[in-house]
Parts: C-alpha cells; structure tokens; sequence
C-alpha cells in the first residue's frame, strides 16, 4: 500500500506570519480491485492500452482505498506523487524471479481483470489476493502455472549433451578412458 499526503487547503495565519497546510493522508492500493473498478469503467483493458493522462488519474482514484476521495482532492498531486505513484506500480513487490529464455515466446493474450479473476479461480488462489499489489499477484500465477506444466522433455541435442556429461563424470570418478 502506498500512502501519499495531499495538501488540500492552504491559508496564511496573520498573527503568526505563517502558512497552515490542511493535508489528508491517502492511501493507495495496487491491485485487481482497483484494475477491475477502472476497467469497468473505461471498457478497455488496463494493462495492455495505452491511456490518456486522464484515464491515469482516474486509475489513481480508483486506487483509494481510505479515505473516500472528494471532489477537489486530486488538484493538487504533484509531481513528486506521481513519481512515487509510478514506482509503486511498477514495484516488483516480491522476491521471486524468472530466468527467461532468449527463444521463449511468451502469449500475448490481452490481460483483463476477468482474465486473472479467471487464473485465481483455476489455480484455486484465495480471493483475498484480489487485494495484494497486482504485480505481486501475477508472480503468483505464473509460479503456479510453471508449477503446475509438465515436465518439459528433453530435445535430441540436449539428451546427447546430458549424456556426454555423465560419461565424463563418470569416467572421472573411475578413472578410466570409456
């Protein structure tokens, strides 16, 4: 969860010389229920588009989780939020990492709210990971799914490659020549 401070209203104390800062403190929340309010409303998927800078704010809205926003309260993000914003939802949040591979294709099936709902349903992943930080939640998957696959066999090139191995190895250990 991301927790920004919003400077709402500002004013001059005269008695004091000073300005007063009214803030609210927001918190913001990555997740698939925030991806599934915004893309109920804009009708498009959210993590394959490109979207205007008005369809971003309006994710950010989407991403409140406390308080409740009001009419106003985003007038005065600035860019500094948006930086941290931005790197919140391009965090990792988490330890797990892929080795890819340079041939590996990966499906570029469009990804929508439903779809992943769908992933959480199939891999039997409590709902309550609906809440996590969406980044987190799709590691989750697809170390599921990788766990889940059937072994890959083994092409000719690599069994040859295997086997040759082993004889050196085993031709190490009794010293012998074949």
């Amino acid at each position: 969860m991301l927790e920004l401070e919003l400077v709402i209203q500002e004013s001059f104390d005269d008695e004091r010389e000073e300005f007063i800062y009214t803030t609210v403190k927001l918190q913001l929340e990555h997740s698939l229920v925030s991806l599934s309010k915004w893309e109920s409303r804009a009708e498009k998927p959210f993590l394959s588009s490109d979207k205007t800078p008005e369809e971003t704010m309006a994710y950010v809205v989407d991403m409140v989780v406390s308080p409740e926003p009001f009419p106003g309260m985003f007038q005065n993000i600035t860019e500094e939020h948006i930086k941290l914003i931005q790197q919140y939802i391009g965090a990792k949040m988490t330890a797990t990492w892929f080795q890819e591979k340079e041939t590996s294709q990966r499906n570029r099936e469009v990804i929508t709210a439903e779809l992943i709902y769908y992933w959480m349903i199939a891999m039997q992943i409590p709902f309550e990971c609906q809440h996590w930080h969406l980044n987190r939640l799709l590691t989750l998957i697809r170390v599921c799914n990788l766990k889940n696959a059937p072994p890959k066999k083994m092409t000719a090139q690599e069994v040859a490659r295997r086997n040759r191995e082993l004889n050196q190895q085993r031709r190490a250990q009794l010293g012998t020549r074949g």
